[in-house]
């Protein structure tokens, strides 16, 4: 619809969405695909390139890999920009599925964990909801809203604990150990319990539980 596209055009104008990632090709695939979508766009390979950057232009997204190749790199780069208090949604992106590192990521405050091959058509979703919540959350005189989890009370006793196992990042493996069930029993709760609470991926089910 021509409403829609230029809503898209206003909102994205004059946004910058920096790219961090050690893979040049990731960096340069991800700025074309964001301009394409009327963002302005910067990319960095590493953690001091991207606070290098921050001097010149505080940006409005930032897409970081956890894995910057100096450790806790992805975390520390998240950590940094949540100190600045700019309200900058960052988006963590994973070579591989990690529990873990996912856990942690949404603890920092990451706005959600992409795993690779990255789905093009989620992110500038999920970039696009990102900055649209950003212009709510401005407009309220607060700054902030009660988030309410739907259907927590739906959770069977077992799906409760296998939540809480899961958001304190144990894999199916370590859960089914310490409940004294199976690795894929532990699957199928986990399955019942992001289908209750409306979770699209773990990193949905993190942010949920985080928030709430």
């Amino acid at each position: 619809m021509p409403e829609e596209i230029y809503y898209h055009s206003f909102l994205n104008r004059d946004r910058v969405v920096h790219v961090v990632d050690p893979d040049l090709t990731t960096c340069e695939a991800l700025s074309v695909l964001f301009r394409l979508e009327g963002f302005q766009t910067a990319f960095s390979i590493n953690l001091p390139g991207f606070l290098a950057s921050l001097e010149r232009r505080r940006p409005d997204v930032v897409v970081a890999n956890i894995d910057l190749g100096g450790g806790d790199d992805g975390l520390l780069l998240l950590r940094r920009v949540k100190t600045l208090r700019m309200g900058t949604p960052v988006f963590m992106i994973e070579n591989q599925p990690l529990v873990e590192a996912a856990v942690a990521a949404m603890k920092s405050g990451a706005a959600d964990v992409i795993t690779k091959p990255i789905d093009n058509e989620n992110l500038v979703r999920i970039v696009r909801d990102a900055l649209r919540q950003d212009i709510h959350i401005s407009a309220a005189a607060s700054g902030r809203r009660a988030v309410e989890v739907r259907g927590f009370a739906q959770l069977t006793p077992r799906e409760r604990e296998v939540l809480q196992l899961i958001t304190n990042g144990q894999s199916n493996k370590e859960a089914g150990r310490e409940l004294g069930i199976s690795p894929r029993t532990i699957e199928v709760h986990r399955a019942r319990v992001m289908e209750k609470l409306g979770a699209r991926n773990t990193a949905d089910l993190m942010r949920i539980v985080l928030t709430s």
